[in-house]
């Protein structure tokens, strides 16, 4: 969990890490892979507006949205 808390902290520098991933169909919404866990967040670059909507394992991370 350490490591989720960290890379999400990250954001505040860099909304688009390595590893960021644009999720299709989707207009703001990016991923990151953080060990087993995926963090799906969307970026209002206008704004400067980072929101996470969550973080899941990996083979859960894509249901429901």
């Amino acid at each position: 969990m350490r490591r989720v808390i960290a890379a999400i902290q990250t954001f505040a520098h860099n909304p688009f890490p390595a590893g960021a991933i644009k999720l299709t169909d989707a207009d703001r919404l990016y991923r990151v892979r953080v060990g087993q866990y995926r963090v799906i967040y969307e970026v209002e670059p206008a704004e400067g507006i980072i929101t996470v909507h969550y973080r899941r394992h990996r083979r859960d991370a894509y249901r429901r949205f």
